[in-house]
């Protein structure tokens, strides 16, 4: 297990740098001059001039990526152009609401798809297999920021059940569960329909399988061959989808912290991108290709605890 860990550990240094190189780049590109936001929308092109030098703006992007590099190795993220803090500290500020906002997220959605797909699987061919899929089908070609709106409209506006500004605090707390439950039912419901789907297909794969079978001969409970002999093999490509979408959660973070105006890592990127605060854009993208990272190697964990020929390869 320690050996499988830490060769996923070594494969995903490469990766990451190769993120923070593309990103970097990116943001080189992107419009907009932080040397300009630095000295002011009045300031003489003289000046602007000798902040870029300062800021060693004006040098090849390769040099600046390495020196950015060298002060990352030094823990030094920088400082922010716009409100002159700490790299750090805004992405500290900000990472506890977006994990706030994914746990709750995946707290009712990965259940609720796993016992939608189960049940559409035991029931094949019924009407609610074929409600199941509509819903799986729905959620999977809306778009989020369209979930979010018609949420907000109805749950908020038209029947103002919960509020969808803000945060109210921490998640243990009863404000911070009302102002997250919109957030966290618009990106669980983008969440829900691919679970649901591969978990009907893997299911009704295994219960075609000889142990399945076996099971069912020697006189087994029909729910004890499903729970106990079909849903543990059916989790594997399960558990490797989950990995995959939660990636693809971290993006639509993004669009539903902007629409909900939820301080988390999404709005604090969207808001480092449009006032050109490249310090504080590279940081959050260094915070969202971790936590994609992490991820990934904890799918790859439960991977090999679900299937124990997964350590070998």
């Amino acid at each position: 297990m320690i050996e499988t860990i830490l060769n996923r550990i070594l494969v995903s240094i490469p990766v990451l740098f190769g993120v923070l190189f593309l990103g970097f780049a990116l943001v080189q590109l992107a419009p907009g001059d932080p040397a300009r936001v630095q000295a002011g929308p009045t300031a003489p092109p003289e000046v602007v001039e000798q902040i870029r030098a300062e800021m060693g703006l004006d040098q090849p992007v390769i040099v600046q990526f390495g020196k950015y590099m060298e002060r990352l190795a030094h823990g030094d993220l920088g400082r922010s152009l716009i409100s002159n803090k700490s790299v750090t500290s805004e992405l500290a500020a900000a990472i506890v609401p977006t994990i706030e906002l994914m746990v709750a997220s995946l707290f009712w959605s990965i259940p609720l798809g796993i016992a939608m797909g189960t049940l559409a699987a035991v029931w094949r061919g019924s009407l609610f297999d074929r409600f199941i899929m509509a819903i799986s089908v729905a959620g999977v070609s809306l778009p989020i920021f369209f979930i979010c709106l018609i949420l907000i409209q109805f749950l908020g506006v038209k029947f103002p059940l919960f509020p969808f500004i803000g945060r109210g605090g921490p998640l243990w707390t009863m404000e911070g569960l009302r102002h997250i439950a919109l957030p966290a039912l618009s990106l669980g419901l983008i969440f829900i329909g691919p679970v649901s789907r591969m978990t009907r297909s893997s299911v009704l794969e295994v219960l075609r399988l000889d142990h399945v079978r076996t099971a069912r001969a020697k006189g087994l409970p029909e729910r004890q061959v499903i729970l106990r002999h079909g849903l543990r093999n059916a989790l594997i490509p399960v558990v490797t989808l989950v990995g995959l979408q939660i990636g693809y959660l971290l993006g639509g973070a993004v669009v539903t912290e902007t629409i909900f105006s939820y301080p988390g890592i999404g709005r604090l990127a969207v808001g480092a991108i449009l006032s050109s605060d490249f310090p504080l854009t590279q940081g959050t993208i260094l915070a969202l290709a971790v936590g994609f990272i992490l991820v990934n190697l904890i799918v790859d964990i439960l991977y090999t605890q679900l299937d124990p020929r997964a350590q070998k390869t």
